[in-house]
């Protein structure tokens, strides 16, 4: 399948590592010119030569902290500079601290909302002139939660759902100028963020870290962890030319773990 990707361009926030780096390396792959962006610069430049060396397609990157606004419209102003065109963003973001509700002050919530909702609303705003020219996609990076919450991730249950809220809205806004929003939900994939929480559950349980992890890979289906190349090929996909039709739709990555419907 042509997944008409090649000249193309795609800005990935938060794609130093991780879940965004795995997105970034699968687009380069395919022929995509890339924006990577994150807050440390020296690992930004170590990846995109890593994977421009990989793929021997054009890797750039930008310093961004995603929380501030005019770290993001700088982003999508010099990718527009250094490609050309933006015919992809693809949102992501950390995740917020782990917690139950009565372990978060005001500023847990200002900053919560701040990474994981709020940077894709400006994101799209920044990007949305481009993507209206070209027609382009958006794919929204959020969590299984969206069908099921998890335990001790108040933050992210909550603020996860925004994320929902707002591609289904601006799906039926953005159609008739031929843009298409998705969300894409990871559920056990196995990068730093994973084995973070699996550690601080451990420390919580009193067991070791590798219990956690064998309770947790049991309780998935295909009982094991995905990995960040299998994930970023579903966000490829929803943000390739072969997808024309579908927009507003909510995509788990998750092996089975999620029992909802």
């Amino acid at each position: 399948m042509d997944l008409e990707l090649k000249g193309k361009a795609a800005v990935v926030l938060a794609s130093s590592k991780g879940l965004g780096k795995a997105v970034a390396r699968q687009f380069s792959l395919e022929g995509t010119q890339v924006m990577i962006s994150g807050r440390d610069e020296e690992t930004l430049e170590k990846t995109a030569k890593e994977i421009s060396t990989e793929s021997d397609t054009p890797v750039y990157w930008h310093v961004c902290d995603i929380t501030k606004t005019e770290d993001i419209h700088s982003l999508m102003e010099e990718a527009k500079d250094k490609m050309g065109r933006i015919d992809v963003v693809v949102n992501n973001a950390g995740g917020p601290k782990p917690g139950s509700f009565e372990d978060m002050d005001d500023s847990d919530w200002e900053q919560a909302f701040e990474l994981t909702l709020f940077s894709f609303i400006r994101s799209i705003r920044a990007a949305l002139p481009e993507l209206k020219k070209n027609q382009g996609k958006i794919v929204n990076i959020a969590s299984s939660s969206l069908k099921e919450p998890v335990d001790d991730l108040i933050l992210s249950n909550t603020f996860r759902m925004g994320i929902a809220g707002l591609s289904k809205s601006l799906a039926r806004e953005l159609a008739p100028d031929g843009v298409l929003i998705n969300t894409i939900g990871p559920g056990k994939i196995a990068t730093d963020r994973t084995k973070g929480l699996d550690e601080a559950k451990a420390d919580r349980s009193g067991k070791t870290f590798e219990e956690v992890r064998a309770n947790s890979e049991d309780s998935i289906p295909m009982e094991r962890y995905g990995t960040p190349e299998e994930f970023a090929k579903q966000v490829v996909f929803y943000g390739s030319g072969a997808n024309t039709y579908v927009t507003g739709q909510i995509l788990l990555v998750e092996g089975g773990a999620v029992k909802a419907y």
